[in-house]
């Protein structure tokens, strides 16, 4: 069953995403992600959560890489912009 992530992302980071230039996260695997799943990103600038374009975005995870070199417990997705299927 895929999930929906609602994860939060530092500012910083948003305008690479909203560019197209990153498409990727390493991340503690608190969640089981899992190829197919939804990514919402809520923005945050210290502690305040800010509405911005990236709120209203939904990303799918393409790929899921764990071990190979990477800490236990985390693992690095891959993601694109999520289309709805017809």
């Amino acid at each position: 069953m895929r999930k929906i992530h609602n994860i939060k992302l530092n500012y910083e980071f948003q305008k690479p995403i909203l560019d197209g230039e990153k498409t990727f996260e390493v991340r503690c695997n608190d969640r089981g992600y899992q190829k197919g799943d939804l990514i919402k990103f809520r923005v945050y600038e210290g502690r305040r959560n800010i509405i911005e374009p990236l709120d209203d975005m939904v990303f799918e995870i393409t790929y899921v890489l764990s071990g190979w070199h990477i800490d236990a417990g985390y693992v690095v997705f891959a993601f694109k912009p999520y289309k709805e299927e017809a």
